[in-house]
């Protein structure tokens, strides 16, 4: 008999092609500037990459311990201890994982049963409603006000029942680039305080806050800390999103169930860059100067926007820029962005890629996390917008 493929029912019918895929082999086949995805363009610090392969060197090649290297783990807490207030258990209550993204999802798979509804606020990253879905769990929706991305907590509570199992709150926020304050950090604390609704705090941008303002981590406010997993990311922080390295810090309960997910569905993280990664959080100076790199990357950008026609909101916070285009064009968030991506020679992501089923506001993201000559360059290309 011939060979022949068996049809597979997909957990996913309604996942297809990213529209960060899209946009990017766009902007390769027509040579465009990508600010669309959300990556730098420029090399990390030259003393990470020694660190990691003096790791090497050393012999430091095979699995480390499931939850991550001690001396990683160890850094980390400290960290978290230093700038938020709260001392994590390094052995029990940290734990080093595959990126942000893979944390995220075995927060969900350790968290969520078949029925479960989990709230998300949107716009939002777009792994988390998938996530949601693989756990069997329902996807709850809930509108950031729009433009200004604030929460708006009348709606959240409106949302909470008893089948909420948990809430995902993303600041600094990608895309709508706000930083939820202290006193909305406290609200939400108030709202699940009678609840047994769990947070995934979000933080992967972190370090990325901006006009002097604070990140203020659930991690700090302990009320929140009790129930969340607070998620970071090396490569974030460190110019390194290609290493796929991010951390986890849960209490101790919740850290034991995520960890008998995390075994299964990773195991283990790269030994020689937890190493790395260890040696290099000894100088606080690369994270605690990311803001004010950032601000200026930020502030050139917004000086060369206005030049265009294009206007832009407010930036508190993460790398990235929203940009109102109603002024250049009627079309179409996505139609808008390619056009761009093909005449202009800038790629662009539509905001309306971060709701369900879209959202039109006329709104696109752009990341400035480049080099100062390409940020240059895509400005000089996009000022034909004037």
């Amino acid at each position: 008999m011939p060979a022949r493929t068996p049809k597979l029912a997909s957990r996913l019918p309604h996942v297809g092609t990213t529209i960060f895929s899209v946009m990017s082999a766009l902007a390769q086949e027509r040579g465009a500037i990508n600010l669309g995805q959300g990556f730098p363009d420029f090399d990390c610090d030259p003393a990470l990459v020694d660190h990691v392969c003096a790791a090497m060197r050393e012999g430091l090649n095979q699995y480390p311990p499931m939850p991550g290297v001690p001396a990683l783990r160890e850094a980390v807490a400290a960290k978290i201890e230093t700038l938020y207030g709260r001392r994590y258990d390094a052995a029990s209550e940290i734990t080093i994982t595959a990126g942000a993204t893979q944390a995220i999802l075995t927060a969900i798979l350790a968290a969520v049963h078949p029925g479960d509804e989990v709230i998300v606020l949107e716009p939002c990253y777009d792994s988390y409603a998938p996530n949601i879905e693989l756990a069997g769990g329902r996807v709850v929706r809930v509108p950031l006000a729009p433009r200004s991305f604030r929460p708006d907590f009348e709606r959240i509570a409106a949302a909470l029942n008893a089948r909420t199992r948990m809430i995902i709150v993303n600041s600094p926020h990608n895309p709508g680039a706000t930083v939820w304050t202290r006193d909305e950090m406290l609200l939400l604390a108030q709202l699940l305080a009678p609840t047994d609704t769990l947070l995934v705090a979000d933080e992967v941008y972190e370090h990325m806050v901006f006009d002097g303002a604070p990140h203020v981590s659930a991690s700090s406010i302990p009320e929140l800390a009790a129930r969340a997993f607070v998620v970071s990311s090396f490569g974030k922080t460190f110019h390194v999103t290609g290493w796929k390295v991010g951390t986890v810090a849960a209490p101790a309960a919740l850290s034991a169930e995520f960890r008998k997910v995390h075994q299964f569905n990773v195991f283990t993280v790269n030994t020689p860059v937890q190493h790395g990664l260890a040696r290099h959080l000894a100088d606080a100076r690369p994270y605690l100067e990311l803001p004010a790199f950032y601000q200026r990357k930020r502030d050139l950008f917004r000086a060369g926007l206005a030049a265009t026609r294009l206007v832009p909101l407010p930036s508190a916070g993460s790398y990235f820029q929203v940009v109102d285009y109603s002024a250049v064009s009627d079309l179409p968030e996505a139609e808008f962005c390619q056009w761009l991506t093909r005449e202009v020679g800038v790629a662009a992501i539509p905001l309306a890629a971060f709701y369900e089923g879209g959202f039109e506001q006329r709104l696109a993201r752009l990341c400035f996390a480049k080099r100062d000559q390409t940020l240059v360059a895509a400005l000089e290309r996009l000022q034909r917008l004037s």
